[in-house]
């Protein structure tokens, strides 16, 4: 496969998207841990002094860039086989390795990744965005991001938006968790249960957390 097919074939977007996909699904391990700091109930001491250290540091930064990278990549490509099989009369982009029946979720993964793209739009011109223009997109102090939490989340619509872009995230990690491997040639049925099992409990801890984020400054819980 050459360079060129590894983005514009339908194996090689399968491939990207599957890759690409893992390497989100490892952000959102390292998001998900650095924000749940705020439950430290400290005043946002220790989630203040996490995010400084990613936002200061050159490393953490450059990650930053790949991420971006990579969640192009992974939008275009997502985009492209949702045409594709759109002009094909509904020929699922995910092959069936025995289902009898795909699941609703399976089948809307391109509206879920449109929601989820909304989502992010929002969540970016909430912190990123404003983050990075304090710091003038450099290495340097940054805006007090628990403070911004606080008060992002006493708006009652930006929180029930937060919970339906989790609701989306988290059904979008239902089926692209373990679509991922599969997409990298895992399909053996032993590991089909242990991915499929791990995946589901992903996709439903991690947006939960998420989605606890917010509730709880709504809330006022911490």
């Amino acid at each position: 496969m050459s360079f060129k097919q590894v983005f514009t074939s339908a194996v090689g977007r399968k491939i990207t998207m599957g890759l690409t996909g893992l390497f989100l699904v490892l952000f959102l391990i390292v998001h998900v841990s650095l924000n749940a700091c705020i439950w430290a109930n400290d005043g946002g001491v220790m989630f203040d002094q996490a995010a400084h250290f990613m936002g200061a540091n050159w490393f953490p930064r450059l990650l930053e860039i790949g991420l971006f990278v990579f969640l192009i990549i992974h939008i275009v490509q997502g985009l492209m086989l949702e045409i594709s099989n759109r002009s094909k009369r509904g020929v699922a982009y995910q092959k069936n390795y025995g289902n009898r029946g795909s699941k609703w979720y399976s089948r809307s993964m391109g509206l879920l990744g449109t929601l989820l793209l909304l989502f992010l739009i929002l969540h970016l011109s909430n912190f990123w965005f404003p983050n990075r223009a304090h710091q003038g997109f450099l290495l340097g102090p940054e805006i007090d991001l628990y403070a911004r939490m606080q008060e992002t989340f006493s708006v009652g619509w930006i929180v029930i938006a937060y919970l339906i872009g989790c609701l989306a995230l988290a059904y979008h990690l239902m089926h692209g968790f373990q679509s991922a491997f599969r997409s990298l040639g895992v399909h053996n049925n032993r590991y089909n249960k242990l991915l499929t099992c791990i995946g589901k409990v992903f996709a439903i801890i991690v947006p939960l957390a998420f989605a606890m984020m917010p509730l709880s400054f709504y809330f006022g819980w911490l």
